[in-house]
């Protein structure tokens, strides 16, 4: 059964003015009341209605626009599921957006909280909530525009999971797998453990346990040798329980013996001579955690290093809006991001008119396969020349021609993605030789694949309006930052997905802010 429509009053009551009176300082409780029957019209609660199926027996679900509003404030205040429930009994703000003022318990419970989130996630309806703030500040603004000018960007955001080494990761594993066992049998770990020949993972400690000397490489040897003992142990173990009991292995156990194998896979190898030794190197996309698998290592620079996950916002340059955000591991170039991004944008039926990025973004699909009314704004790759001699900027591309022609005017072929080589019987006798190059094979030019948007990017830095123009990419990091500051430096749950939902709560905040910002003449002289 789906839900009624949720039809709370428009107009304060005496004792919501009272509350409105009272707060200073987080003003988002007092617009989303002002708002609420906006952002949560009839159309958009039918849509948000479809989470749940159309049966014709069962209770009334609670209403998604009050589940929503929960979600949103969860976000503004960084608490927990179990603090939501407690703020709405207890925190007159919480009752003032949810229209529960003077309840005498929570309009509905954690577990309720939950499973809408959970729901929400898995029709992604998260992102249309993201998309109705974006109507709804075009609605009050009385436009509508489908071309975009609009800021993407980065920055780290480190992940919940515990990161740990290769011992400690198949330590961890083994042990979640045998604390499922010893729950189900209603036994202690210890008792579990020791009959499953991992008596290694029964502690606190998996090094503690070993007590060896970690400074020593054959001792460390020997820890890795008994630790996969274990594992080997346990799992025959495991499979014989199974079979004693006639019943399958639970799929919790199965998922910790699986990221143990994945980490063996990728850390441990076996020499010619058939000893087991860590792995010289890092395996691609190593798993760094247990209990997050999609956390990786990365790095946002050369000297910041990243656990987790990089958040990535679209910045609408214009209304100051964000529509669009992506999630991708830490380890994952920043480009990857883009497709996902396009998609959302299509799903609004938007097209970038400006797109301004830093380097990173520019391998993107978005860049390389762009419609000819795109822009791209990005600060350019320097071109470096050695003392004395001419750069590559002292060449005329002709794209026309498909030449290149040094400053002595002597031209090649130009093909893009591909090296520029003058001959050397040109340039030996050429009296600018001395400027140009010392190579007796001539002079060469590397070619980008996007040589023309590069070439591009470099000519307008050289003017000030064209800096001017690349400063407005500032906008998307103060947008970041407002973020980071809702959401925090470190994610809030695990896994990728998880993330995303909460990096679309941010955005949302963010967004209601601008809205909230924008004059209530300018509002009501459109409206």
């Amino acid at each position: 059964m789906r839900p009624r429509f949720w039809n709370p009053p428009v107009e304060l009551s005496a004792a919501e003015q009272k509350v409105v009176k009272r707060i200073k300082r987080a003003k988002l409780f007092t617009f989303l009341r002002q708002v609420r029957h906006e952002l949560f019209d009839e159309a958009f609660q039918a849509e948000l209605a479809t989470i749940y199926d159309d049966k014709a027996k069962g209770h009334p679900p609670v209403a998604p626009a009050q589940l929503c509003l929960t979600l949103i404030l969860q976000a503004y205040t960084g608490v927990s599921d179990d603090e939501a429930i407690e703020a709405l009994f207890m925190d007159r703000r919480w009752q003032l957006v949810l229209d529960c003022l003077e309840g005498e318990e929570a309009p509905f419970s954690k577990g309720t909280l939950v499973e809408f989130r959970a729901a929400l996630i898995a029709k992604g309806m998260d992102r249309r909530l993201v998309e109705r703030t974006v109507e709804m500040a075009q609605t009050r603004s009385g436009v509508s525009p489908r071309s975009l000018r609009a800021a993407l960007d980065s920055s780290p955001l480190w992940g919940a999971g515990r990161v740990e080494d290769t011992y400690n990761l198949l330590g961890h594993a083994l042990k979640k797998a045998l604390s499922v066992i010893a729950r189900q049998q209603g036994r202690e770990l210890t008792e579990v453990a020791v009959e499953a020949g991992a008596p290694l993972v029964a502690g606190s400690s998996l090094k503690t346990a070993l007590d060896l000397n970690w400074d020593d490489p054959d001792e460390r040897q020997v820890a890795l040798v008994l630790t996969l003992q274990a594992l080997t142990q346990a799992e025959v173990w495991i499979a014989q329980q199974s079979l004693e009991i006639a019943s399958p292995t639970p799929p919790a156990v199965t998922e910790a013996l699986k990221a143990a194998h994945q980490v063996v896979q990728q850390d441990v190898e076996t020499t010619a001579q058939g000893r087991v030794q860590l792995r010289q190197g890092v395996a691609k996309d190593r798993r760094i955690s247990v209990e997050d698998g999609e956390m990786r290592h990365g790095r946002k620079s050369k000297s910041k290093r990243v656990d987790g996950y990089k958040r990535h916002l679209l910045h609408d340059l214009d209304s100051g809006l964000v529509p669009v955000v992506g999630i991708t591991p830490a380890n994952a170039p920043e480009a990857s991001v883009t497709d996902a991004i396009e998609l959302d944008l299509q799903t609004q039926n938007r097209r970038l008119s400006e797109l301004h990025i830093d380097r990173a973004y520019l391998s993107s699909n978005l860049v390389k396969q762009r419609s000819d009314e795109l822009v791209i704004y990005c600060k350019a790759w320097s071109v470096q020349a050695r003392p004395g001699q001419f750069g590559k900027t002292a060449f005329t591309l002709d794209w026309e021609q498909q030449r290149v022609i040094c400053p002595n005017q002597v031209s090649v072929p130009l093909r893009l993605g591909k090296p520029v080589k003058f001959p050397d019987k040109r340039c030996d006798p050429c009296p600018l030789k001395p400027q140009c190059t010392t190579s007796k094979s001539g002079r060469s030019l590397s070619i980008h694949p996007d040589e023309p948007l590069l070439e591009e990017l470099r000519q307008r830095q050289t003017t000030p309006q064209g800096r001017a123009r690349l400063r407005q990419r500032v906008a998307v990091e103060h947008s970041l930052a407002h973020v980071g500051q809702w959401q925090g430096q470190k994610a809030r749950y695990r896994g990728q997905r998880k993330n995303l939902f909460d990096l679309r709560r941010m955005a949302i905040v963010h967004n209601l802010h601008v809205i909230a910002r924008t004059p209530v003449q300018a509002q009501q002289q459109t409206n």
